[in-house]
């Protein structure tokens, strides 16, 4: 019976500016293994690391889902699994753990019926699962990806990143859920408010794609939802600060939160301490880790048996 083998990313979000449109991979990655077994079988999924004892272990679960949904799509009918997700992305803290299940069972999947779907075809999948593309289009294609929905349609852009740019996250015990982050959003914005988002996301592409890193404290800025989202977490600004002086290049909230990243070149365990220390001066628990960016998006290690 044959097993496949999968690995899916970590992402970011927004980078400051570029709300619900830019999504980046990060090289923290899911590990997901999914063997077919016999003819009346029962389905098992096995959760090691985050996400242990919470999340479903049943047909419930997200990546299942995401399966099953490719087989519907495919016209097939989706065999018994023995799934094992081992997970190191957190779970509700901005750093893309629903994008890296949906699409590391899409391509799990996909592998197991002999890819009868193109990276693009995944990408639109994910999405329709999702409800929302940035994290899925980077968990899918890697990379830092512009991505647009124009009449149902989904565009897609690749954006260079720096090869020495480094991301420090600062990953807090507290979650945030993303319907909590977007309610607290106001309907309607500002024309100012507006274009200084528009100006600062141009400017975070043009910086990145023709590798201008001292951009990236300017492009990083955003007023569209930081400003409100740190009404229900409050320290980001002492961190943000920490961030900023121990000499990060721009540093923004991870998605919706509570993860803060910081992009470095240089002092990259500088910045990190000095994040962690204030927010442990805040009241802040939480972790470091400092990782950089990944052209990957979510692969087939391995395929045996089939």
């Amino acid at each position: 019976m044959p097993t496949v083998e999968v690995r899916a990313p970590a992402t970011t979000a927004n980078l400051g500016p570029g709300y619900d449109c830019l999504g980046m991979a990060l090289d923290l990655w899911n590990r997901l293994t999914v063997s077919v077994q016999p003819a009346g079988e029962s389905a098992s999924v096995e959760v090691v690391g985050e996400g242990d004892g919470e999340l479903a272990t049943d047909t419930e679960n997200l990546t299942y889902r995401a399966m099953e949904f490719l087989y519907g799509e495919a016209d097939e009918e989706m065999p018994p699994l023995k799934m094992k997700c081992e997970n190191t992305i957190p779970l509700s803290r901005g750093m893309g753990s629903s994008a890296a299940a949906i699409s590391g069972g899409l391509v799990a999947a996909n592998a197991l019926l002999d890819n009868p779907f193109t990276p693009n075809d995944l990408l639109e999948m994910a999405a329709t699962i999702e409800g929302h593309p940035d994290n899925v289009a980077a968990a899918v294609h890697g990379g830092l990806q512009l991505v647009i929905t124009d009449d149902q349609q989904l565009y897609t852009a690749p954006i260079a990143v720096p090869e020495e740019l480094q991301a420090v996250l600062y990953i807090p015990e507290r979650r945030i859920a993303t319907v909590d982050a977007r309610r607290v959003l106001p309907a309607e914005v500002s024309v100012a408010d507006a274009v200084y988002n528009m100006s600062r996301a141009a400017l975070l592409v043009a910086g990145m794609q023709s590798n201008h890193p001292e951009y990236l404290s300017i492009a990083t800025q955003d007023r569209l939802h930081q400003p409100y989202r740190q009404t229900i977490f409050p320290p980001m600004k002492v961190i943000f600060e920490a961030a900023r002086n121990a000499g990060a290049l721009g540093v923004f909230l991870s998605g919706s939160g509570s993860t803060i990243l910081a992009l470095t070149q240089e002092r990259s365990m500088t910045v990190a301490y000095e994040m962690f220390d204030a927010a442990r001066l805040a009241g802040v628990e939480g972790r470091v880790e400092v990782t950089r960016p990944t052209v990957q998006g979510a692969h087939v290690v391995s395929v045996a048996g089939s």
